[in-house]
C-alpha cells in the first residue's frame, strides 16, 4: 500500500483520499515510547515530525499535541488492545504556521513490533479553563480565539494509512497538516472548528524547489498529481518554495496568488533527489490577474426547506490546453450555513513545460476565467458544475440527492 494517503473531505476524490472515524484531532508527540511491545518480538524503530501546508487568512493556528497512536488494524477503536504510542513527555504547543518549506517540528520516536500498521490516531490536548487556548486560531486583522473540535472527534483522528516498520529498521515519517483546508468558520458566531486534512509521508530527501517573483502577494504553491494535492507551501521572504517529501514520479507545480494569474510547470519529474525550477534571478513572475468569487450554498432539496450539507468541501479546477488538469482553490463549506467561497483569477492560467534549461510561459487563452467546481461531502456522489468568471463573479448552489 502506498504511503502516500490523504484524508477525506480533502477534495482530491482519488485513491489517495484518507478515511475519517469519527475520531478527534491531531498529535503525535516527542518523547518516548510506546505499548505493548516484549523483547521476543521483532522491533523496529517508528520516528515521527510534523510539517504544514499553508493556511489562508489566518496569522496563527496553535494545536498542543500530546501522543501519536498506531494500530496493525485499521479498524480497532481506541479501547482495543496493540496499540503503540509515541508520547510527549509534556503537552507540546506548535504554531503550525511557522512549518513550512519542509520545516520539521520532530514528534519523536519508539520501538515498536516490526509489521505493517494501518491504522494512526493523533491526540490533542483539550482546551480546558487551564488552557483554554491549547488548540486556537488568530485570523487577520482580529483576536485569538479557541479552535474548537467537534464533539464526534474527541477520542483521536484516525488515518488509514498503510507503512511498514521492519526488523532493526526505521520507519520514518511526517505528518503534513494543511491548515487551510483544516480550519473552518461556523457562520457569524465568531467560532472556528478544526477539520483536520492531513497527509503521512516518508521523510525524504527528495522534493521540487524554486522561486516566485516577490511581486506576487498571497502565494501558495502546490505539487500536484492528476489535478489532486500532494504536498503545498508558500514562498519565503526571499521568493523560495521548497516542496518536500515527495515520491518519486512527474508532478505540476501549480502557483496561485491573490493578485495574478495561475502559473503551472508541467511534468516535473522528481526521482532520487531535490529537483531546482529555476534560480532566484528567473523567479516565476505571473501576469496580473482581477480575482474574481465563485459563491454559494450546498444543501439536499426536499418537499420543504432544505437540508444544508455542513460536511461538504468545494475546489475549483482547469483542464489545459494538452497539458494537465489542476486545482486553484478549494475550501470546506461553512460549518453554520454550509456557504463557500473561492477567489478564482479571471485571466488566463500560463504554462510552461518542465525544462533544465529556463521556463518558458505560454497563455492558455481559451481557459481564461472557466473553471469546473466540484462539490464533495461523505457518503455522497460528487456534483460538477461549469463556472465563468472572465467577466463577473457567479453563484453556483450544489444539491445534493437526498441519501
Amino acid at each position: 500500500m502506498p504511503i502516500e494517503k490523504r484524508l477525506a473531505f480533502d477534495p482530491g476524490w482519488k485513491t489517495t483520499l484518507l478515511a475519517v472515524s469519527a475520531g478527534a484531532v491531531i498529535a503525535a508527540c516527542g518523547g518516548g515510547g510506546g505499548g505493548s511491545t516484549t523483547a521476543s518480538v521483532p522491533q523496529g524503530t517508528l520516528r515521527m515530525a510534523l510539517t504544514d501546508a499553508p493556511s489562508c487568512g489566518y496569522d496563527n493556528v496553535y494545536v498542543t499535541v500530546e501522543r501519536v497512536r498506531v494500530h496493525q488494524s485499521d479498524s480497532a477503536d481506541e479501547e482495543a488492545g496493540g496499540w503503540e504510542e509515541i508520547v510527549l513527555d509534556a503537552p507540546k504547543r506548535i504554531d503550525l504556521l511557522q512549518l513550512t518549506n519542509g520545516t520539521l517540528e520532530e514528534l519523536g520516536q519508539t520501538d515498536l513490533p516490526a509489521g505493517t500498521y494501518n491504522q494512526v490516531r493523533l491526540v490533542l490536548a483539550a482546551n480546558d479553563a487551564q488552557n483554554p487556548l491549547a488548540n486556537s486560531v488568530k485570523p487577520t486583522g482580529s483576536a485569538e480565539v479557541p479552535l474548537r473540535t467537534p464533539s464526534a472527534q474527541q477520542s483521536g483522528l484516525k488515518l488509514k494509512s498503510g507503512f511498514e516498520v521492519s526488523e532493526g529498521g526505521l520507519a520514518d515519517l511526517v505528518l503534513d497538516f494543511d491548515a487551510c483546508k483544516s480550519v473552518v468558520k461556523a457562520g457569524n458566531s465568531g467560532n472556528y472548528n478544526l477539520k483536520p486534512v492531513l497527509t503521512l509521508a516518508k521523510r525524504t530527501q527528495t522534493g521540487i524547489e524554486g522561486y516566485v517573483s516577490l511581486s506576487v502577494e498571497g502565494v501558495r504553491v502546490s505539487a500536484q498529481q492528476d489535478g489532486t494535492v500532494v504536498r503545498s507551501t508558500v514562498p519565503d521572504a526571499n521568493g523560495k518554495f521548497v516542496l518536500p517529501f515527495l515520491p518519486a514520479g512527474s508532478y505540476d507545480v501549480v502557483i496561485v496568488s491573490d493578485t495574478h494569474s495561475t502559473a503551472v510547470v508541467s511534468s516535473v519529474p522528481v526521482g532520487t533527489s531535490t529537483v531546482s525550477l529555476n534560480a532566484s534571478d528567473a523567479a516565476i513572475d505571473p501576469p496580473a490577474s482581477t480575482l474574481r468569487q465563485v459563491t454559494g450554498t450546498t444543501s439536499v432539496s426536499g418537499s420543504g426547506t432544505p437540508t444544508l450539507v455542513l460536511d461538504a468541501s468545494v475546489r475549483a479546477t482547469q483542464a489545459l490546453t494538452d497539458g494537465p488538469v489542476v486545482e486553484v482553490a478549494a475550501t470546506p463549506v461553512d460549518a453554520t450555513d454550509a456557504t463557500y467561497a473561492l477567489s478564482l483569477p479571471a485571466a488566463a492560467p500560463v504554462r510552461a513545460p518542465y525544462a533544465t534549461g529556463g521556463l518558458t510561459f505560454t497563455a492558455d487563452n481559451v481557459l481564461a476565467g472557466l473553471y469546473s467546481v466540484h462539490a464533495a461531502a461523505p457518503g455522497r456522489t460528487v456534483i460538477t458544475q461549469e463556472a465563468d468568471v472572465s467577466t463577473a463573479d457567479q453563484v453556483l448552489d450544489f444539491d445534493f440527492a437526498a441519501p
